[in-house]
């Protein structure tokens, strides 16, 4: 058994993944008293800008100064998930900027030198395992094999997350579990079942097209109701990147495609002492 504060660590590749994906748990855990820590691998210098007020400070054909940007966004999104303290900051590995977002796969942003795909992996490994060995976390969270929807920096950061966490866990002992952050299907459905009302000229997803896991396959659902303003909140801070519906229950990226906020986060365990049992604490066995 471990000594409170638990230590928490997330790995994100871009500003807002953070609370599209994680703000609910982020929330939760601040709010029982966890140490959290968010690594952030780019600045998101490569997203599009929702609306007009922004849009010059886009990479292409712009100011390229949205990644500066993004980090204000960042902070006011961490300082919603904690409830308005100063208890969690943005931190990027390496420090910030010292990667850049590659942009998808193909483009020419992915041939940029800074990319962070351009980086050796021996270099983004031992940053990351700055990271970890400094904070010895009890459980990290990071992205599948597939990245999430495969942009190829958060297969970037699986990737280099599977070898620090390795090399980490065998010299120190830490994280003592590890968890890549997915959606899960039926929880999907139900939530885009739930929508019966769209801003104007948004749309509901093709069937199939975002991605999500089999309900067999999720290991871990951890309630995040108790907090779900605070994530709309943080979500709503992203404003170049995301927008949140009235209603406040489903939110859009630049594309338009409605996505609900969910009450319900999930996970799948992959450590070795992953067991297969479900469970609704990431902190289970721990405490």
């Amino acid at each position: 058994m471990t000594v409170e504060p638990l230590r928490l660590l997330l790995l994100h590749a871009h500003p807002d993944d953070e609370s599209l994906m994680t703000g609910g748990v982020i929330a939760r855990y601040l709010a029982e008293g966890a140490d959290v820590r968010v690594v952030t691998f780019t600045l998101g210098e490569e997203g599009e800008v929702i609306g007009d007020e922004w849009a010059q400070l886009v990479a292409d054909g712009g100011a390229d100064q949205l990644g500066g940007f993004r980090i204000a966004e960042l902070t006011t999104a961490l300082r919603q998930l904690a409830a308005g303290a100063d208890r969690i900051g943005p931190r990027f590995l390496g420090g910030a900027g010292r990667w850049r977002d590659s942009g998808m796969a193909g483009t020419p942003s992915a041939e940029h030198p800074r990319a962070l795909v351009q980086a050796a992996e021996a270099e983004l490994v031992s940053a990351l395992r700055a990271e970890i060995d400094g904070f010895a976390p009890h459980v990290i969270v990071t992205y599948d094999e597939a990245g999430t929807y495969g942009h190829p920096d958060h297969k970037r950061v699986h990737e280099i997350s599977v070898g620090a966490i390795a090399l980490s866990r065998a010299e120190t002992g830490f994280p003592c579990k590890v968890y890549e952050s997915v959606t899960q299907r039926s929880a999907l459905n139900a939530g885009l079942a739930a929508i019966t009302d769209l801003p104007e000229g948004w749309r509901l997803p093709e069937r199939g097209e975002l991605p999500s896991y089999p309900d067999d396959q999720v290991t871990a659902s951890v309630d995040v109701s108790g907090v779900l303003a605070a994530k709309v909140a943080a979500l709503a801070a992203h404003a170049t990147q995301v927008t949140v519906a009235p209603s406040g229950t489903e939110y859009a990226l630049s594309n338009r495609i409605a996505q609900p906020v969910h009450a319900v986060e999930h996970f799948i365990r992959t450590d070795p002492g992953a067991t297969g049992r479900h469970e609704t604490d990431l902190f289970e066995g721990l405490r």
